[in-house]
């Protein structure tokens, strides 16, 4: 994989899927880090409506895992060095705005400690 000119990177997981969670740390964060170790990361924690859904929690249990807890997403954010970690439910918008504001917002913080290219 290759990401010229990327300026933020959202790395997103579901809080209903342990696994996804899990594939930040061994899969996604390695592969960001090794080609895009400047660029600013926001860490989002996606269908935070199903964190409560009975069906979910039953599905879950089923297998002994559980939904990703905010604290969770939290700490791994801290583990990973992300600017933010933020949740959103594209079923009802929630968080959503907030994910893309924050993303720019990275975006424009980390523009002002870039090396500017100077021509002579």
């Amino acid at each position: 994989m290759n990401f010229p000119y990327t300026d933020v990177i959202i790395i997103c997981f579901s809080v209903a899927c342990p696994l996804s969670y899990e594939a930040v740390k061994t899969k996604w964060h390695p592969e960001v880090t090794h080609h895009c170790p400047e660029v600013p990361v926001l860490l989002v924690g996606t269908k935070r409506d199903l964190r409560d859904s009975q069906v979910v929690l039953e599905k879950l249990g089923e297998q002994d895992q559980t939904v990703v807890t905010q604290q969770q997403g939290t700490a791994l954010a801290r583990e990973i060095h992300a600017v933010r970690y933020l949740e959103c439910a594209a079923i009802n918008q929630e968080g959503i705005n907030e994910v893309f504001d924050e993303a720019a917002h990275a975006f424009l913080h980390h523009q002002q400690f870039k090396k500017p290219c100077v021509l002579f």
